[in-house]
C-alpha cells in the first residue's frame, strides 16, 4: 500500500510539473520581454496543442509584475498539489483497506451465511467457489474505483496551472465524451436487449412444452403410432439444437456489432476451426443420430459388439458405453457401431414369448444309444434354475463322426442378464447326470502315428 501512494503521488507530480516548471521559469527570466516573445516561447515547448496556455500565462506574469510574486504563487499551487495528492492516496487506502476488511468478513461468515449453489440435487458452486467469486468481483470494483480515483483528481491538479489548464479541460473532455457516449450506446440498445430477451423468453416456453410432450411419450402416457418412447428424448434434444439455432439466427442481427467486420470475421474464423476440428465428432454425432432411429438396442441391453459382450449402460449422440460381466466398462464411437455387426440378446427374451435359446453342445460315443443322451441332456437343462420349463428343452444332433455324435441341447430363458450362470448351472447339472447313469464324458482320443514320427 505505501509502494502503491508512493507511485500514485511521483505520477501526480511529474506529469503536472513538467509542463509547470517550464512555463514558469520562462517567466521569471524574461520579465521585462513582451507578450509575443512569451507567446513565442510557450509554443516552443508545448507547440500548437498548448499555445492558449501559454498566453494566458503571460497574461499572469504582466499583472504580477514580479519574479518573486510569481514563483511565490507557483509554489502555493504545488502545495495545494501535494495536499490534493496526500488526501487522494488517503483515499485510495482507506478504499483499499475497506474493501480488504470486507472481503475478510465475507470469509469469515461464508460456511454460516453462504450456501452452496445446488440446482434438482446437482452441486454447480461450492461454498468456497462462491467465496472466491464474490472476492474476484469485490477486487474488481476496488480497482474500478480506484481508476476512477485517478482519472478525477487528474483534472483538478492541471487546471491548477495556466500552462496545464487546457490539459485538464481536454482530459476531462475525453473522459466525458467517453461516458456519454457509452451512457447513449446503453440508451439506443436497450429496444433491441428488450427484443432479444423476449425471443430467448418465447424459445425456452416453446422447449418446455416440447419437453413435456417428450416425457408423456417416454412414460407412455401419450401413444403415437409408429413412434418408439425410446425415441422421445433424442429427438426433443435435437428438436432443441435446432430451435436455438433458429433463435440465434433470428437475435444476430440485434447483438451489439453485428454488422462490424471485425465481428463478422471472428465468427467466420470460429465456424472455419469448428468444422476443421470437429469432424469426427460431427461423424459420431451422425451416427449416433442414425443408431437411435435404427433401434438396435437400448439401455440395459445385454449384446455384443465385436468381440465384447455387455449391458448398454449409456448411450448417446456421441457414444456408447458396455459393462461386461466382469464389470469392465468398453466405450464405442458411434461410427464403429454404426459399421459393425450387433447382436441384441435382449430382443428375443423381450419381443419373443417363448425366451432367448441358451444351447450347450457335448460328444458322445456310438455304444450309448441316442435316445439315452437325449434324456440326460433334457433332465439336465430342466433342473438348472431360470431355465424356462415350458417351451419344454429339446436336443439336437449336429454332427456324426468316426468315432462319436454331438449332441445340441437348448433350452429357453428369458433371465439375459443371467446368462453366464445359466450357463455354468446347465454344465454341472449334465455332468451329474451322466455320474448317476453311469456314464464317462471322456471322449476316447484316437492318433495316427507314422513312420516319422517313429
Amino acid at each position: 500500500m505505501r509502494k502503491l501512494s508512493v507511485l500514485i503521488a511521483v505520477f501526480y507530480l511529474l506529469l503536472p510539473l513538467n509542463f509547470s516548471m517550464a512555463q514558469e521559469s520562462d517567466l521569471t527570466e524574461t520579465e521585462k520581454v513582451s507578450k509575443e516573445d512569451i507567446l513565442d516561447s510557450v509554443e516552443e515547448h508545448f507547440e500548437e496543442l498548448f499555445s492558449d496556455a501559454g498566453s494566458q500565462s503571460a497574461d499572469d506574469g504582466e499583472t504580477e509584475g514580479t519574479g518573486f510574486v510569481i514563483n511565490l504563487n507557483f509554489f502555493i499551487r504545488l502545495i495545494i498539489v501535494i495536499a490534493i495528492i496526500i488526501v487522494q492516496a488517503l483515499l485510495i487506502r482507506l478504499v483499499w483497506f475497506l474493501f480488504k476488511k470486507l472481503n475478510k468478513k465475507i470469509e469469515e461468515s461464508a460456511r454460516e451465511k453462504i450456501k452452496p449453489l445446488v440446482i434438482k440435487k446437482l452441486k454447480l458452486l461450492t461454498t468456497k467457489q462462491i467465496t472466491g467469486v464474490i472476492g474476484t468481483v469485490l477486487r474488481i470494483i476496488k480497482y474500478v474505483v480506484t481508476v476512477l480515483q485517478l482519472f478525477i483528481t487528474l483534472p483538478v491538479i492541471f487546471s491548477l496551472f495556466s500552462a496545464t489548464r487546457n490539459l485538464a479541460a481536454m482530459l476531462l473532455h475525453y473522459i466525458l465524451t467517453e461516458v456519454k457516449t457509452i451512457g447513449l450506446s446503453i440508451g439506443r440498445y436497450i429496444p433491441k436487449l428488450i427484443t432479444i430477451i423476449i425471443i430467448v423468453l418465447i424459445t425456452r416456453y416453446i422447449l418446455r412444452g416440447i419437453k413435456f410432450f417428450a416425457s408423456q411419450i417416454e412414460k407412455e402416457k401419450i401413444v403415437i403410432p409408429g413412434f418408439y418412447p425410446d425415441w422421445a428424448r433424442p429427438t426433443y434434444k435435437i428438436l432443441q439444437v435446432l430451435l436455438w439455432a433458429f433463435t440465434f439466427a433470428l437475435i444476430y442481427p440485434y447483438l451489439p456489432g453485428a454488422n462490424s467486420r471485425a465481428f463478422q470475421g471472428v465468427s467466420v474464423f470460429i465456424g472455419v476451426i469448428f468444422s476443421i476440428g470437429s469432424t469426427s465428432a460431427i461423424g459420431n454425432l451422425i451416427a449416433g443420430l442414425v443408431i437411435t432411429y435404427m433401434r438396435p438396442f437400448k439401455i440395459g441391453d445385454r449384446v455384443q459388439i465385436k468381440e465384447t459382450i455387455g449391458f448398454v449402460v449409456e448411450k448417446n449422440l456421441m457414444v456408447v458405453r458396455v459393462k461386461t460381466h466382469k464389470n469392465e466398462y468398453v466405450t464405442f464411437p458411434n461410427v464403429m457401431i454404426l459399421g459393425s455387426d450387433i447382436i441384441n440378446y435382449n430382443t428375443s427374451s423381450d419381443e419373443d414369448e417363448e425366451g432367448l435359446i441358451l444351447y450347450a453342445a457335448i460328444t458322445y460315443g456310438y455304444a450309448t444309444p441316442w435316445q439315452k443322451i437325449h434324456e440326460i441332456l433334457i433332465n439336465a437343462a430342466l433342473a438348472t434354475e431360470y431355465v424356462q420349463k415350458k417351451p419344454k428343452p429339446f436336443v439336437l444332433q449336429t454332427a456324426l463322426d468316426n468315432f462319436y455324435a454331438e449332441y445340441q441341447i437348448n433350452c429357453y430363458t428369458k433371465d439375459v442378464s443371467k446368462i453366464p450362470l445359466i450357463y455354468s448351472l446347465l454344465f454341472e447339472n449334465i455332468q451329474n447326470g451322466f455320474k448317476e447313469a453311469g456314464l464317462d464324458l471322456t471322449t476316447a482320443n484316437f492318433q495316427i502315428i507314422t513312420k516319422k514320427d517313429k
